[in-house]
């Protein structure tokens, strides 16, 4: 139920014994009962299917057995059935338990992407975790400034921007005239769009490769922000500027999200 919750799909737990005695007044039919039974005949929780019937609320089944009372009543049934437990005796819950979990993991997975739930929500539903904490701090608290910034004068040639490129490590070089005001940014992607185009780019300058006029922000804009609108424009770096275009810092969506704190599989 927590991750339900934490990822934006309001959930509560309801034991089965308790709904019997009256708890189930809590249940409404535009609400959709969860139902974990790997046998799926516990009758504590069977018992329970003809008064959900006759509210109109949906059940759906997590069970081993297709054939259960819990599946005949079931709206939805997903088999999360296991040769056997990991209990040497076969007997205690162990892995079909953990079919359960994992299961009801990949359900909130699927929900939060329907919902459209993005990173920047956190600060909303965990402002007392390290995430929801960072992404209330302004751009110039989490932003790269001074040398860490990757920067290519805009006739400079395209193996100074690769060299510039590698030493910052942040897949990127903003491109800057000698004022540094911000003309356009080079990014790994630009580079393999100007080799599939031209073949040979030796002889180019970062202004004949650079995306002109990128999205940047202000050292002003809360860190959340600049993670809503990265994520909307699917990019990775944002160049900080102040209000005469000049480059003051830029940020990489690792920095957000907090760099060597998360590890993503997808």
């Amino acid at each position: 139920m927590a991750t339900f919750n934490s990822t934006g799909t309001p959930a509560l737990f309801l034991h089965p014994v308790e709904a019997m005695h009256g708890d189930l007044g809590m249940v409404s039919k535009e609400d959709v009962v969860l139902a974990l039974s790997n046998s799926g005949e516990t009758k504590e929780l069977t018992i329970l299917l003809p008064s959900l019937e006759r509210l109109g609320t949906p059940v759906i089944a997590f069970t081993g057995r297709s054939a259960s009372t819990l599946a005949r009543h079931s709206r939805v049934v997903i088999d999360t059935g296991v040769p056997r437990e990991a209990c040497p005796l076969g007997l205690a819950p162990t892995a079909s338990t953990t079919a359960m979990l994992a299961m009801g993991d990949a359900l909130a997975v699927v929900l939060l992407t329907k919902r459209g739930f993005k990173a920047s929500d956190f600060r909303r539903f965990h402002p007392g975790g390290s995430l929801g904490e960072r992404l209330t701090l302004a751009i110039s608290e989490v932003m790269l400034s001074g040398d860490q910034i990757p920067c290519t004068l805009i006739n400079q040639t395209l193996e100074e921007a690769v060299r510039e490129i590698d030493a910052k490590k942040l897949g990127a070089t903003l491109v800057v005239d000698r004022r540094r005001a911000l003309k356009g940014i080079i990014t790994d992607g630009d580079l393999r769009r100007a080799l599939k185009k031209w073949g040979n780019i030796q002889d180019k300058k970062a202004k004949d490769l650079m995306t002109p006029k990128p999205r940047s922000i202000g050292p002003g804009s809360l860190a959340s922000q600049a993670l809503e609108l990265m994520e909307h424009k699917a990019i990775t770096v944002l160049p900080v500027v102040n209000e005469t275009n000049i480059v003051l810092g830029i940020v990489h969506l690792h920095d957000l999200l907090g760099r060597g704190e998360f590890k993503f599989t997808v």
